[in-house]
């Protein structure tokens, strides 16, 4: 580490520059390449089926700006937001209970392995029946379908402590407070942040389900509504919306976690 950090202060500026300007290039490579591709397609094959990304531009920078329309967006984003902060709470005190009693674990186990065997699609069609509010069936739903994520995760950053380690801390007689904010929360944040990760990317597309057979609003809602006029270009900017935003949070929880374990070593060598 010490030699990476005697490297790492070698640099001069105009490396330091070329070096960003890397990995920029190399984080923006993929999309350019698949936007060229669609735009390629799109000068061989009918505009329902690939429109030019100009039209997906101005149908985007529409729904930007229309109050109306950025209103669906917004209703999705908290309904992924609230879903997956309602699952993190529920799941994280199962695992806790999990981690602190070996009965707990054999009998809530079993269940959220059944339960994270259930399709996205059938809690859809239980919530429906369940169920006569359409935010209280969403909130549902997404619940049901990332809490065993959530749950097992948490459970194995809890696990995955150093007995070594708690022991120690034990010999001091914290209190409760100080052995979760010295010990627990910088053993578990990683793990938890990567499970964030994760169930964002599911929770984006299982709302999406949610509100195309039980909203009158948001992007799914929207998608729907594109499907029926059989409109690609309004199809693929309701999409782009929700990837803006599964993008900006993902980037978000990156740059949480670098800050945040600044600290940690980076080994030179790839896996």
């Amino acid at each position: 580490m010490s030699e990476q950090v005697l490297n790492s202060d070698a640099l001069t500026p105009a490396s330091r520059i070329l070096s960003a300007a890397k990995r920029l290039g190399m984080s923006v490579l993929p999309f350019v390449v698949v936007i060229a591709l669609w735009q390629f397609a799109s000068l061989f094959f009918p505009r329902f089926l690939f429109p030019s990304l100009v039209d997906v531009f101005w149908r985007c920078l529409e729904i930007l700006s229309s109050g109306v329309l950025f209103a669906d967006v917004l209703a999705t984003v908290l309904r992924i937001l609230v879903g997956l902060a309602g699952a993190f709470v529920v799941g994280g005190a199962l695992a806790l209970l999990m981690a602190r009693s070996q009965a707990m674990d054999k009998f809530l186990s079993p269940i959220l392995t059944l339960f994270q065997g259930i399709p996205a699609l059938s809690w859809v069609v239980f919530a429906i029946i369940w169920f006569h509010g359409v935010e209280f069936r969403i909130f549902f739903i997404m619940v049901m379908t990332t809490l065993p994520a959530f749950a097992f995760q948490v459970l194995g950053a809890l696990r995955g402590m150093s007995k070594d380690l708690v022991e120690m801390v034990f010999s001091f007689r914290p209190t409760r407070m100080k052995l979760f904010r010295v010990m627990i929360a910088p053993a578990i944040l990683p793990d938890i942040l990567t499970a964030w990760k994760v169930n964002l990317g599911n929770a984006s597309r299982v709302v999406v389900v949610a509100e195309l057979v039980g909203a009158t609003g948001g992007v799914g809602y929207q998608l729907l509504q594109q499907q029926q006029l059989f409109d690609m270009a309004g199809a693929l900017a309701w999409t782009l919306q929700l990837v803006f935003f599964v993008l900006l949070v993902q980037a978000t929880l990156t740059l949480i976690e670098t800050v945040a374990f600044r600290y940690r070593a980076v080994s030179e060598r790839a896996i």
